[in-house]
């Protein structure tokens, strides 16, 4: 009997400690679970302390998982030796939470270790193990241990070397052992769907909608991840319509917040319209935008009240305070001119990143704001922000002075950018705009990897500010540099707007011959650069030519083809290209377009049609006239001899653009064409007050007295001009075939 009751009383002290050692074990898998993992290993530890109890395995376990949250590698560590010399590292779970701890912690060596001493791994262990030596850049240890796997028809083990490749950038490696493990008849998840669609691209169009017919078969059209990824394929390669299609048959309920961020991106690039829609369709559907969706919005505003109305939504979301949508927001600013609501974003954003302050400098370069680019910078400096190449980059490309860009410069060689090749192409252009062409010569000279972007670069450099020779032997240089950099497009329309420079027919047609020769002679760019460059080497023949053998025509095709016939006197050539044009509806005529073919219709004295396409500008195409459009209704009308009309369009176009000289020009030489003294006299007093050291002025009003035959007066003019010390350059014209 007294056995009995010690028996008794021990049964019952022992249940007590598993009762109590069970619901600490609770309170450590709760605090893992909500991310108290701190409070968890102090809880550990009080229990290892405890006299009365010992941690189980499971107790362990939960050390463990803790102490690879935080990746705290001396506690787990030190809960490892216990279970070693409690016996507990028998138990699987263990041994797999001992595992992920190392995984997480980056210790390959330990995790290779743990792994030998596990008796029995089983599928969790060996997908751990390649994982992680994926992940920790060991590939080749990685296959060795899939070699070596006793089986291999565990779906698990397939992923994770399927997953490993593709994030180690071995693409082709994964596709293959997702077909290999097809032939194998491991039967495919969600998972391995989703991995091996994230890697087809238009190259692996065949292989990805082979998959799309695996995962019809298996069933698995009904998983949110696997759509999406099927989504994701169709846009990568290009094909947005069978994107589209596969949205719209997905079943409402797989029609995830993540299938309509996918949607919304993709159509961004196609159809902004289309994609504005969906994201309505989003908002019906009772989904929750997300920062994804938001910066993906952002920048399908075709329009400020429209970007300001999905940046209130993104307020009243509660996305405010998320940098990667106030730097998108910013940049949608930006793009709409409105730098004070992007500075306003700026300002109220708490956390700001390195994207930030780039986004606000590049907003503040757009606006043509250099000065406030370069505070922007200093302040970056002042609170410690360290700049990247793309800070530099948009810095160089604002309107800084020259001081301010030697003062980059010498930043970018502390901070060890000054070696960036986009650093250097940026200096180079930075430098070439203000005329210093020497030290953007030395920059150019001592950039040791050189791309396409420098020689470009230096090219136009030189061409636009007066040295066209010297640009000449930088591409020869181009042609003739060791490391194979073949001019682009934009190198070769600046070759032509040289050969125009120097009047060069010759070269302009051996340039004509390399676009052929190289493939490049369809560019858009290359056949509006030949156009203008043979219409103004005198052959508008060959620049019909060029014009009708163009595949892809744009705007500026029209215009220059236009322009070649104004500047050859063709004027109603010219209006008939405009007509074609107009016909063909596939280009809409813009400013630039009516300035052509009202030129062409001032040289060629087509009054009536001038008017009518002026009249047809404004009213039917919505172009508000300028300056230009202007001055060539006055040269029209001047040189037509309906100089009161002139004179009444002169004054009209004061009340809608303000007085500008050039047109009071227009007019001035059709007095002088016809010589009206009264009105010429008045022009050239208004002039005169606009222009005081022009010598043009008193040359064309000395004209005008001598073809009235008031002598005296004419020579008085020209004194007054050697009075001021008006000296009209003598023209010069030279032509080289």
């Amino acid at each position: 009997m007294r056995k009995a009751l010690c028996f008794s009383e021990g049964f019952s002290a022992k249940a007590e400690k598993s009762t109590i050692l069970s619901n600490l074990n609770r309170r450590l898998t709760g605090l893992t679970r909500s991310g108290e993992n701190r409070n968890a290993l102090k809880l550990f530890a009080d229990v290892h302390r405890c006299t009365t109890l010992r941690p189980d395995h499971y107790s362990v376990s939960s050390a463990i998982t803790a102490a690879g949250h935080l990746r705290d590698t001396i506690f787990g560590g030190q809960v490892h030796c216990y279970a070693i010399r409690s016996g507990i590292l028998c138990h699987s779970h263990v041994s797999n939470t001992l595992l992920s701890l190392y995984a997480r912690s980056g210790d390959l060596v330990s995790l290779k270790r743990t792994f030998e001493e596990i008796k029995e791994p089983d599928v969790y262990s060996w997908t751990t193990l390649l994982s992680a030596s994926f992940k920790l850049g060991d590939i080749e240890f990685a296959f060795e241990v899939f070699d070596k796997m006793p089986e291999r028809d565990d779906v698990a083990v397939w992923n994770a070397m399927i997953t490993g490749c593709k994030e180690s950038g071995h693409h082709g490696t994964s596709i293959e052992l997702f077909r290999e493990m097809h032939k194998l008849g491991v039967r495919h998840d969600k998972f391995g769907f989703s991995t091996v669609l994230s890697m087809c691209y238009y190259g692996s169009l065949d292989f990805g909608k082979q998959v799309h017919s695996l995962v019809i078969k298996a069933g698995f059209l009904v998983a949110s991840s696997v759509v999406n990824a099927l989504i994701t394929m169709y846009f990568n390669c290009q094909i947005a319509v069978s994107a589209r299609l596969l949205f719209e048959e997905a079943d409402v309920a797989v029609r995830d917040q993540v299938t309509f961020n996918v949607v919304i991106d993709g159509l961004a690039g196609f159809q902004k319209e289309e994609s504005l829609m969906v994201f309505r369709q989003m908002l019906e559907a009772g989904l929750r935008p997300n920062d994804l969706t938001f910066v993906s919005v952002m920048s399908l505003s075709s329009c400020a009240a429209m970007g300001r109305q999905v940046h209130g939504l993104a307020i009243k979301t509660g996305y405010e305070d998320y940098t990667l949508v106030s730097n998108a927001t910013m940049t949608m600013y930006s793009l709409f001119e409105d730098s004070g609501a992007a500075r306003k974003v700026f300002e109220s954003l708490k956390e700001k990143d390195l994207v930030t302050w780039n986004t606000m400098i590049s907003g503040y370069n757009q606006a043509k704001l250099g000065a406030s680019a370069m505070s922007l910078y200093k302040q970056m400096q002042r609170i410690g922000v360290k700049p990247d190449e793309f800070t530099f980059g948009s810095l160089l490309t604002s309107s800084l002075g020259l001081d301010s860009l030697e003062m980059i410069q010498v930043c970018g060689i502390k901070l060890g950018l000054s070696s960036k090749i986009e650093i250097s192409n940026a200096l180079i252009s930075a430098y070439s705009k203000h005329g210093e062409m020497a030290k953007a010569d030395l920059i150019f000279e001592r950039t040791t990897k050189k791309n396409l972007i420098s020689w470009n670069a230096i090219l136009s450099g030189f061409y636009n500010n007066g040295f066209p020779f010297e640009s000449l032997k930088r591409f020869s240089s181009l042609l003739e540099s060791e490391v194979l950099v073949l001019p682009d497009a934009y190198t070769l329309s600046t070759l032509l707007s040289i050969c125009v420079n120097i009047s060069s027919l010759i070269l302009g047609k051996q340039t004509h011959a390399y676009a052929f020769r190289h493939g490049q002679v369809n560019e858009t760019l290359i056949g509006n650069a030949l156009i203008n460059m043979y219409s103004q080497c005198g052959t508008i023949q060959k620049s019909l030519e060029v014009f009708n053998q163009m595949s892809q025509k744009d705007v500026v095709s029209w215009n220059s083809m236009i322009s070649a016939y104004a500047r050859h006197g063709e004027g109603e050539n010219a209006i008939l290209t405009y007509k074609t044009m107009q016909d063909e509806g596939k280009v809409d005529p813009d400013a630039a377009t009516f300035t052509a073919v009202l030129s062409a219709c001032s040289h060629a004295g087509l009054v009536n049609e001038g008017l009518e396409i002026f009249n047809s500008m404004v009213e039917f195409h919505g172009v508000v006239p300028n300056v230009d459009h202007f001055s060539c209704l006055v040269d029209l009308f001047g040189r037509a001899g309906y100089l009161d009309e002139a004179e009444s369009l002169v004054k009209m176009s004061e009340k809608s653009i303000g007085s500008r000289v050039d047109v009071w020009w227009a007019l001035f030489s059709a007095c002088a064409a016809h010589g009206d003294l009264k009105l010429g006299k008045m022009v050239a007093r208004l002039l005169m007050e606009q222009e005081k050291n022009d010598p043009s002025v008193y040359v064309q009003m000395a004209n005008i007295y001598a073809g009235s035959g008031l002598w005296k007066e004419a020579e008085e003019t020209r004194e007054a001009m050697n009075m001021l010390g008006a000296m009209k350059q003598r023209g010069c014209s030279w032509m080289r075939s």
